[in-house]
């Protein structure tokens, strides 16, 4: 297998430059834009309070509301929908009511919608469902939460701050925050949009993030490639002893799923970028790896599967979050891998993997993305592996189906020209 897989823009840093584009002081342009589940979720919202979008295909010009209004919600399985969005409904005139897919109901969302009561909007609910009264303006200040459960409590305070009155002081209280990268790429697009923000200058100072009042300045935002959607097409190069190349892969980036590299050279396998372009090309054999993977969870179910087919153990610490992400994923892995004759053990904060013998069977997705690419990963060196639903990839990578085959098949793979997951 020698494939050149061409990938569609983050869903991260779609939906953070919506919110900010919503909220800006003119209109934006969005190019590279990601059109999945979750972004067109976040679409459908911000158009129902009032926001202008418009564009075809991967571009689209944002022009936001003179005022925001009274809608209604659909959260789907999206945390950044869930979590993004009450603070910019408590800025809407009228009550904004979300709802969302069942299994949504289980994700954490106290700590958001907590911390925007604290500021001084009114909120009925604890969970999906629940309804924010929005009075067209939100007092801010200063709130201390506890964010161990998700780092998207965070970036959801800090993304409509600029347009509270005082602006906004989040502190952080409890067991360290995950996924700090993505706090990150929202403190640089807040950046870019001439916010001012005070944020730690280390991992191990005080987590306080400061956002003054002032306008959101219109950004012409350019997004990059998902770079964790590309995790499961570069782990393909890694356990068949194939190469799989991804173009526009940036030399500089907040996304989590540049670790990667790192990733996969530990274990073993080639990891080069060249000209704008990063080549994996797999071994003949892959080792175990013992990772701390607290701050880029999101790689975890590629990671597993990587190390359900090394030669040695590995361990995935630093992970307890991820029991509250679509699904209870280290539960899931655990079952699903176990359930092909693998064995895992779940420890207090992340997994135990000794290799062994796989055989075929149903690889069950729990509805999240991505444990249906982690299943497709042991199916291409597990005979029989069956997804229950693939289609699932759709949330943030709808053409997933057709990027796999066309890359099996060592075809240039154009993320615009294949068409939807089946």
């Amino acid at each position: 297998m020698h494939a050149t897989v061409a990938l569609p823009g983050s869903k991260s840093i779609t939906n953070r430059a919506l919110i900010l584009a919503a909220l800006a002081d003119r209109p934006s342009t969005i190019t590279g834009a990601l059109r999945s589940r979750d972004t067109n979720l976040m679409i459908a919202a911000l158009r129902a309070m009032g926001t202008e979008i418009t564009g075809d295909a991967d571009t689209l010009t944002v022009t936001p509301a003179e005022t925001l209004h009274n809608a209604t919600v659909d959260c789907g399985l999206a945390g950044t929908v869930m979590r993004f969005l009450p603070p910019v409904a408590a800025l809407a005139h009228g009550n904004v009511a979300f709802f969302g897919d069942e299994q949504a109901r289980l994700r954490p969302l106290g700590t958001i919608l907590d911390a925007v009561r604290h500021l001084g909007v009114e909120i009925e609910g604890d969970s999906l469902p629940f309804v924010v009264h929005g009075t067209g303006s939100l007092r801010g200040g200063e709130v201390t939460i506890d964010a161990s459960g998700s780092s998207q409590f965070v970036s959801g305070l800090l993304l409509s701050a600029a347009r509270f009155d005082a602006g906004v002081t989040v502190r952080h209280e409890g067991a360290p925050l995950p996924s700090l990268p993505h706090i990150a790429m929202t403190v640089q697009m807040l950046g870019q949009a001439d916010v001012r923000v005070e944020a730690p200058g280390s991992p191990r100072a005080e987590q306080v993030w400061t956002v003054s009042p002032g306008p959101i300045h219109a950004v012409d935002w350019d997004v990059e490639p998902d770079l964790s959607n590309a995790t499961p097409f570069l782990a393909a190069a890694a356990v068949t002893g194939g190469e799989v190349t991804i173009p526009h892969w940036p030399s500089l980036t907040t996304q989590p799923g540049d670790v990667i590299r790192e990733i996969l050279v530990r274990m073993g396998a080639e990891a080069r970028r060249f000209d704008g372009k990063l080549t994996v090309r797999g071994p003949d054999k892959l080792a175990g790896i013992d990772i701390d993977l607290h701050d880029v969870g999101e790689l975890t179910p590629t990671v597993a599967a990587l190390a359900a087919l090394a030669d040695s153990p590995s361990r995935l610490r630093g992970i307890a979050h991820l029991r509250g992400h679509e699904t209870d994923r280290l539960a899931a892995l655990s079952t699903e891998i176990n359930r092909l004759g693998g064995q895992v053990t779940e420890a207090e904060d992340g997994l135990h993997i000794v290799p062994t013998a796989l055989r075929g069977g149903t690889w069950h997705s729990y509805a999240d993305h991505r444990m249906a690419t982690a299943g497709a990963i042991l199916g291409l060196r597990v005979p029989g592996v069956r997804i229950e639903d693939i289609g699932t990839t759709a949330k943030t990578l709808p053409n997933f189906v057709n990027l796999w085959d066309a890359m099996l098949s060592d075809g240039q793979v154009d993320s615009t020209t294949t068409g939807a997951a089946r």
